[in-house]
């Protein structure tokens, strides 16, 4: 369960950090592939959805994002590739996979949204600053090298030729 400060980015903020400072420090920071739904309730802004994106559309990026600003939290769903694996490695952080058709559940998990920075790019693209209570994710990339998606594919592709052989 995750509680505090993480910031949402999905492909646009992604390739802004490719050649811009971030926003934001994120040194030690959860970065949450997401692509919210949020719309403003008076001077405040409100999260309808807050669900994960697929995350290895972030992969061209995420291993120089994780060096570069030292994010040590990224989550999302699906998994990442080598690259990623090895920066998590080489900089002591982990993935975590979100719930995926969970959107609304994780919304609910956003006690508030305390900034949102790059709106230029629309509500879903932007690098939203919430504030997360109990927000559950599991860790399936670790900053040993361990890949849990990894692991199921090669368990998968085992089973899969046992079957065919």
């Amino acid at each position: 369960m995750l509680n505090g400060r993480m910031y949402t980015g999905r492909d646009s903020v992604h390739a802004y950090l490719m050649k811009n400072e971030p926003p934001v420090d994120l040194n030690g920071a959860a970065l949450y592939h997401c692509g919210p739904v949020a719309v403003k309730d008076g001077e405040r802004w409100k999260m309808n959805a807050a669900g994960p994106t697929t995350s290895i559309r972030e992969e061209p990026y995420e291993a120089d994002v994780i060096r570069r600003y030292g994010v040590r939290v990224i989550i999302g769903k699906g998994g990442m590739g080598p690259k990623t694996a090895e920066a998590l490695k080489e900089k002591g952080a982990v993935y975590l996979n979100a719930i995926g058709g969970a959107a609304q559940f994780y919304a609910r998990c956003i006690e508030r949204v305390d900034d949102v920075s790059l709106m230029e790019f629309g509500i879903p693209e932007a690098m939203w600053h919430l504030h997360v209570k109990d927000f559950p994710a599991i860790v399936t990339m670790d900053a040993h090298g361990n890949s849990l998606h990894k692991d199921v594919e090669a368990d998968s592709a085992a089973r899969l030729a046992a079957l065919k052989g």
